[in-house]
């Protein structure tokens, strides 16, 4: 655990199978031989599951075995520790990875009675990306993919999705349709750490 890319390749595949050069993409900074010997090592370590297809040029899936799935809650608690520690506004040439966060999502938002259902999150910009959130009383899964039916739909450009997720939680730049609730609940697990960041003013004046 001690690596410096296995939780996050846990992480990037906590949204489903993702081939070799894909995690490549999300994982700037790995080389080709650090990506081939980790993924090696957490396959003999049961960690992933590989799946070869006879297709040409030759495809392998890589997935999150249910022992790596147990680690989300230890992630999100890390993200939550960022959150309140480490937080600070994104440099001019800083490239930010906002679907890191949602994929944290299975770790950061816990079981809950309330009622379930489905959210369509959109980053627009130069390369829009897609994610698919179900919540439901064992947590929330994510699956990084289009879909055309949702119970809510949030979208945003790059720059408005940074606002919204920071512990200000600016979240006037977002589009919400469809059941606000539900959404709503969605965006305050991903920020729930920077909420507690910030002290009430009755909390200051105390202080």
């Amino acid at each position: 655990m001690g690596d410096k890319w296995t939780l996050l390749i846990v992480r990037d595949l906590a949204s489903g199978p993702r081939r070799f050069v894909e995690l490549q993409r999300v994982l700037p900074g790995i080389s080709t031989e650090q990506l081939r010997s980790r993924l090696n090592r957490m396959v003999a370590d049961g960690m992933l599951t590989r799946k070869r297809y006879r297709e040409v040029p030759p495809r392998v899936d890589y997935e999150l075995t249910e022992r790596a799935r147990e680690l989300m809650p230890i992630l999100g608690a890390l993200a939550r520790w960022g959150y309140e520690w480490a937080w600070s506004t994104p440099r001019s040439n800083e490239l930010v990875d906002i679907g890191a966060i949602f994929r944290l999502a299975p770790g950061l938002l816990p079981p809950s009675s309330a009622d379930g259902g489905t959210v369509r999150v959109t980053v627009e910009g130069g390369r829009p990306s897609t994610y698919l959130f179900t919540l439901s009383g064992s947590g929330v899964q994510v699956e990084e993919r289009p879909a055309s039916v949702a119970d809510a739909s949030v979208t945003a450009g790059l720059q408005a999705w940074i606002d919204a997720l920071s512990p200000e939680r600016e979240r006037r730049g977002l589009t919400i349709d469809g059941d606000v609730g539900l959404a709503g609940r969605l965006l305050d697990a991903l920020t729930a750490a920077g909420a507690a960041r910030t002290p009430a003013p009755a909390q200051v004046a105390a202080a």
